[in-house]
């Protein structure tokens, strides 16, 4: 029976080999995809576990051919990866006022396919260091940019958010990842015939932080549009919060 190569096992069964990988690329699709399902991604679980369990496959499956044919290059089939995946990135970037939006989701989708193709190859073990090291960079970066920005550096932001059905939900769960207090929120139909409504949300932000708060807001689903503007505090009443 044909073997493959697994670290710290050394060759295996292939059907225990590909067991073993593809129970790995599930769970580690899955973790990352739990974090940004989490957040309201566009690319959530289930996008994340298959990309990983994708990618994981055809790298699996390149090394196979490359045992039985003399020609076959598995790097051919991992530079194709790596420039498929460039595709799925692509969707996921919304350009919006001059500013491109949903980068980190395609970056986390490019890292899902490598953290896929490690696991191919026979490295569960990186894979998952690698995995940990993802989760942390989306967990804790946001934090260490709020300790660097000063207080007195914010700004009063007005939002305004054009969406078809209600999103004020899905909207203050992001924003209050970002800042403590909504000053003021309110919502009214644009269109009732297609259910197209603008949010109008006001809080105060380091104005670095917007076009990433703007990148987050832009990458839930029924979200069509993000636009926003410095405003006065006289533009908002403090009574008014929601």
């Amino acid at each position: 029976m044909k073997q493959m190569f697994i670290e710290f096992l050394g060759p295996v069964s292939l059907y225990y080999g590909f067991g073993i990988k593809i129970l790995t690329a599930t769970i580690l699709g899955l973790l990352i995809g739990y974090d940004r399902e989490k957040k309201m991604k566009s690319a959530g679980l289930k996008t994340n576990m298959l990309i990983c369990l994708g990618a994981c496959m055809y790298t699996a499956v390149s090394l196979i051919a490359s045992d039985d044919v003399a020609t076959a290059d598995p790097n051919r089939t991992a530079a194709q990866i790596v420039s498929g995946i460039g595709f799925l990135g692509a969707g996921a970037i919304i350009q919006s006022r001059g500013s491109v939006m949903g980068m980190t989701t395609a970056a986390t989708i490019w890292l899902v396919a490598a953290i896929g193709m490690v696991v191919g190859m026979g490295y569960p073990v990186v894979a998952t260091i690698f995995t940990v090291t993802v989760l942390l960079v989306l967990t804790f970066i946001g934090p260490i940019y709020s300790l660097l920005e000063r207080k007195g550096d914010q700004k009063t932001v007005h939002l305004e958010i054009l969406s078809k059905g209600g999103v004020k939900n899905s909207v203050k769960e992001v924003v209050l990842q970002e800042v403590d207090v909504i000053h003021e929120i309110y919502e009214k139909i644009v269109d009732p015939s297609s259910n197209q409504r603008l949010l109008n949300i006001y809080i105060t932000l380091h104005p670095r932080r917007v076009p990433m708060l703007m990148e987050e807001l832009g990458t839930i689903i029924q979200v069509k549009k993000v636009n926003y503007h410095f405003a006065s505090n006289e533009d908002y009443s403090e009574d008014s919060n929601s």
